[in-house]
């Protein structure tokens, strides 16, 4: 299987030949967030107060990764079911976040989101955070240290595989797989 290999920040350019469906290796920085950073980015955000980091063509990863073990630079890092984060996901989106990582569906306002922001929502494998964690450089926490995991950190990754999910284009890799099997199902191919 071919792989596009992308560098994160991400920028329009490169959004723009991602398809659903691609399987992409992003290299470079990306930051954590789970439930609990999100509810306090938009905190920040309805008090018009900074946020702790800058989301211009940033991608947060929805995971909450374990401790390190001596030796290692993150532990397991799987990513967390995306749907809950729906909620979260236009405000951050509409100041410059670019791609969104997790497992799972994403509601039809968040991938009508991604088109207007031209962002993209990339799946990781879910089951496999100690494969995942191997592809991380460094780990360095950010913001929220008192949230323990769900703690915002900035991982330099390489080399992290990745599917695109919901490309900017309104494609849905979930929806032309289960068309697929569906047709395959009934023998048209």
């Amino acid at each position: 299987m071919n792989h596009k290999h992308i560098k994160a920040p991400l920028d329009d350019s490169t959004i723009a030949t991602l398809r659903a469906g691609d399987s992409v290796r992003l290299s470079g920085t990306i930051y954590t967030a789970r439930d609990a950073a999100h509810r306090r980015l938009l905190e920040a955000l309805d008090k018009e107060t900074p946020l702790p980091i800058s989301l211009a063509n940033a991608v947060i990863y929805y995971a909450g990764p374990a401790p390190a073990k001596p030796g290692h630079v993150l532990g397991p890092a799987g990513p967390t079911t995306s749907g809950r984060l729906d909620p979260y996901t236009e405000p951050l989106l509409r100041l410059g976040l670019k791609g969104l990582i997790g497992k799972g569906y994403r509601s039809p306002a968040v991938k009508t989101a991604l088109i207007k922001y031209h962002a993209v929502y990339l799946a990781a494998v879910g089951g496999a955070a100690a494969l995942l964690s191997r592809h991380v450089l460094s780990s360095r926490l950010v913001a929220y240290e008192d949230l323990g995991t769900e703690a915002i950190r900035e991982l330099i990754v390489s080399d992290f595989p990745l599917i695109v999910v919901n490309d900017s284009y309104g494609g849905d890799a979930y929806e032309s797989g289960r068309a697929q099997f569906s047709r395959q199902q009934r023998g048209v191919g």
